[in-house]
């Protein structure tokens, strides 16, 4: 049964919509309990058609300028979304058409709790008020999984996590229990594992109130994992679309190869970089017995009552030329590793040695969003002549030629130096961000989920760009992701993080290929990958301890066991 035709859509945008299409001519049909996928990078126009099909593109400033959206109503009318006026809209939203967005905190209301949020959604879609709107704001939350549900009702968003943001806004979508689901990026930025979880949600979620879906995403492996049907849409056009299998297997449109050879492969470390880069050199980096820590006050005089243990006994080393990947989900502590490094946070205990080699600026860093790392008010020439400045250099012609060949060295002309931030694409101003970074020949680079933000094919060719610079500048890199694929294609060792230390490290081969450790062995099994067709997701109940210790708490000393050469685990606690 369809339960969806879209028929030559067309969305424009500005004064004169016709003229400023973004969406040109898209057709598709949806049948109930059926998944499509929409898949295309930035710009593609994959977003608009599913903002289309529910009419919320009006209230970005899109119009529908033709075409028709038929969807089949519960009560078995057929709607025309594109002539529906607002208040029949109203109550096809959330009744039929739910929606899920990519970046749930965006979507929640800071100011009030989860339970009044949900509870909302309950009283509009089902007219649900007091003790039963309350409970059924609970069962939702236990059907998504979130544990004491009674308790996190009382949370604010902020207090929780990015998976447990995005679960609340599915148990808010499930108050209408809703024929057509619209996933938007739901688990782009979350942690593997987590995604996981929430595809493995959607899911069972399908099956068990034969909904329908359309899955908005650039990751050709959760296309692999859920999809049915693919559609590929290139600049407003839909360039190729067909079954799952067909797609995949048999790609007919040069951009759709583009884009299945552009995603990293995850090979389980069958592919990972040559790993003789070690050789005997002397670290340039060394951490010993690292450890941050946050405290926790209470009460109105900012009692202490204890600590977070961010980072606990982390110990590691880096050469010149090697790329350490550091991986773990949110809150592992990696990204308080690589501040502690750069003196952005206090190291509570330890000893971190940068030795400074070519430069007084031995470690510089890269961080996730490029547009927020770059003044909009500074043009390149201003922004790379920053770090120069603050190293107490003139602006002058010789710095200015170091511009230009940085600039050029990671593809981009020498008239970018005149032009604003707000002027580049996203791919463009993390290569500004690089560039800038090595205006003080540095020793080694920092990069904090560097490339996670970025479109499938920018992303392989700033990793591209990486591995060449850092062949020629002999740099070393602390490369922090939670993207298993992207750290198999550019580590040379790699570090696992899981609540607030290392439980594995060594070379990357080994780690991806035998991993030891239980945590390891569940972050690479979440892994998406194009060649697991209709993986099944599973949901790991597996809870992280949590990292609040109370005043004078020491973790006992780490036990590790050699798992060959290079290669060492931390001994897990037996319960």
């Amino acid at each position: 049964m369809t339960l969806l035709t879209v028929r030559d859509l067309r969305v424009g945008f500005g004064r004169d919509p016709r003229a400023n299409e973004v969406v040109k001519g898209v057709s598709f049909t949806l049948g109930a309990g059926k998944t499509l996928a929409i898949v295309g990078e930035s710009g593609s126009g994959k977003s608009v058609t599913a903002l289309s099909v529910n009419r919320l593109v009006d209230f970005g400033g899109g119009r529908i300028t033709g075409g028709s959206i038929v969807l089949e109503r519960g009560d078995g009318s057929r709607l025309d979304m594109t002539t529906a006026d607002e208040a029949t809209l109203t109550h096809v939203r959330g009744r039929d058409v739910g929606m899920i967005f990519q970046e749930p905190m965006t979507s929640l209301n800071p100011v009030h709790t989860i339970g009044a949020q949900i509870e909302e959604a309950f009283r509009l879609n089902r007219g649900l008020t007091g003790e039963a709107a309350t409970r059924a704001a609970r069962e939702a939350l236990e059907r998504v999984r979130i544990p004491d549900a009674a308790q996190r009702l009382k949370y604010y968003p902020h207090q929780l996590s990015g998976g447990m943001r995005q679960r609340v806004m599915i148990a808010m979508v499930l108050a209408s229990n809703p024929r057509l689901l619209i996933a938007d990026e739901p688990t782009t930025a979350l942690d593997v594992t987590v995604q996981a979880q929430i595809m493995a949600l959607l899911a069972e979620l399908r099956e068990e109130l034969g909904m329908a879906m359309i899955f908005i995403t650039h990751d050709i492996g959760l296309v692999a994992g859920i999809a049915d049907e693919i559609m590929v849409m290139q600049h407003g056009v839909a360039v190729e679309q067909g079954s799952l299998d067909a797609v995949l297997d048999n790609p007919q449109h040069d951009y759709t190869r583009h884009l299945l050879n552009a995603v990293p492969h995850f090979t389980f470390g069958n592919t990972v970089r040559d790993d003789g880069t070690r050789n005997g050199q002397p670290p340039i980096v060394t951490v010993d017995n690292l450890a941050v820590r946050f405290p926790v006050t209470r009460g109105l005089f900012r009692r202490r009552t204890g600590a977070v243990h961010a980072v606990d006994g982390v110990d590691f080393d880096l050469v010149p030329g090697e790329t350490l990947a550091i991986v773990g989900e949110s809150g592992s502590g990696k990204s308080t590793t690589a501040r502690a490094i750069l003196g952005l946070v206090q190291a509570t205990r330890g000893r971190i040695d940068a030795k400074s080699g070519r430069s007084g600026r031995p470690v510089q860093m890269v961080f996730q969003d490029p547009y927020a790392s770059l003044n909009p008010r500074l043009n390149v020439e201003g922004l790379l002549a920053e770090p120069a400045i603050a190293a107490g250099q003139r602006v002058d012609a010789k710095l200015r030629e170091r511009m230009v060949t940085l600039l050029e060295r990671v593809g981009l002309s020498r008239d970018a130096l005149t032009r604003y931030p707000h002027q580049f694409s996203g791919g463009q101003r993390q290569r500004l961000c690089i560039a800038r970074a090595l205006m003080l020949n540095p020793d080694v680079v920092v990069l904090d989920e560097a490339v996670s933000a970025l479109d499938v094919s920018v992303q392989a060719r700033v990793l591209d760009l990486l591995i060449d610079l850092q062949r020629e500048f002999g740099l070393a890199y602390l490369f922090i992701s939670h993207d298993m694929a992207v750290v198999e294609r550019i580590a040379h060792r790699i570090a696992v993080m899981y609540a607030g230390q290392i439980v594995e490290i060594g070379k990357a081969a080994a780690v991806l290929a035998t991993p030891q450790h239980s945590y390891t062995r569940r972050l690479i099994a979440a892994v998406p990958a194009v060649a697991r067709r209709r993986q099944r997701f599973t949901v790991d109940a597996t809870q992280v301890p949590s990292l609040v210790r109370p005043v004078g708490y020491e973790p006992p000393p780490a036990q590790w066991r050699e798992a060959g050469d290079d290669h060492r685990v931390r001994v897990e606690e037996t319960a």
